[in-house]
C-alpha cells in the first residue's frame, strides 16, 4: 500500500510504502504534527516543546472502548498533570464530533481532529484492520509518551482502555 504525505518544509508530496514508515521507536524524535483541536485552534508538536505529552490515538468518538479510555484519562488527569504530563487524544473525527464528545463525557484535555489521517500516518498507527471479514483502514489504538525534548519516551500498544491512566502510572512506578 502506498501512502502520500506532504512534507511541510518543502510543500511537496512524497509517496512512502507503509512497510517502510512503521511506528517511531522509543528514543527516536517524535514525528512532527500539526492539526486542529476540538476548539478549532491549531496545535503542533513545536507548540508542545518543553512539555511531557501523552499522545493517545483512538479509533472513534463515543464508541465503547474509546469512551472508557477517555474517561480513564479524564479521571487520572490531575495525577498525570502532577507528574508533568499533558494529555492529547487523536482520532479521525471532526472538531465538532470532538466538541460533542468532550461535552458529553466532561473531558478535560485536548483532542486533535486528524480528519486527513496525517498525524496517525506519521506515527504509523493508520493501518489496515479487519472486522467480520471486512478490511478497512483505521487507527491502531496506541499511546506515545513524548518527553520535553520531543523524543518518544514510552509506547503503549496493548492499551487497557478502562484503566489506561493506571497503566501509565504503573509503567512509571517500575
Amino acid at each position: 500500500m502506498k501512502i502520500r504525505r506532504k512534507n511541510a518544509i518543502f510543500e511537496r508530496e512524497f509517496t512512502f510504502s507503509q512497510s517502510i514508515m512503521g511506528k517511531p521507536q522509543v528514543g527516536e524524535m517524535a514525528p512532527y504534527f500539526k492539526s486542529k483541536t476540538q476548539d478549532g485552534d491549531t496545535l503542533s508538536l513545536a507548540d508542545l516543546r518543553g512539555e511531557r505529552v501523552i499522545l493517545y490515538f483512538y479509533p472513534k468518538d463515543n464508541t465503547s472502548g474509546c469512551t472508557l479510555e477517555a474517561k480513564s484519562l479524564r479521571d487520572g488527569k490531575e495525577e498525570l498533570t502532577r507528574m508533568g504530563f499533558r494529555i492529547i487524544g487523536v482520532s479521525p473525527d471532526s472538531e465538532k464530533s470532538h466538541r460533542n464528545f468532550c461535552t458529553k463525557h466532561d473531558l478535560n484535555f485536548t483532542l486533535l481532529a486528524d480528519t486527513d489521517h496525517s498525524v496517525a500516518e506519521a506515527y504509523g498507527v493508520w493501518a489496515e484492520k479487519s472486522m467480520y471479514g471486512r478490511k478497512y483502514m483505521g487507527i491502531l489504538r496506541t499511546t506515545f509518551v513524548i518527553d520535553a525534548e520531543g523524543r518518544i519516551e514510552r509506547i503503549f500498544e496493548k492499551v487497557d482502555t478502562a484503566n489506561h491512566y493506571q497503566q501509565i502510572l504503573k509503567a512509571y512506578q517500575e
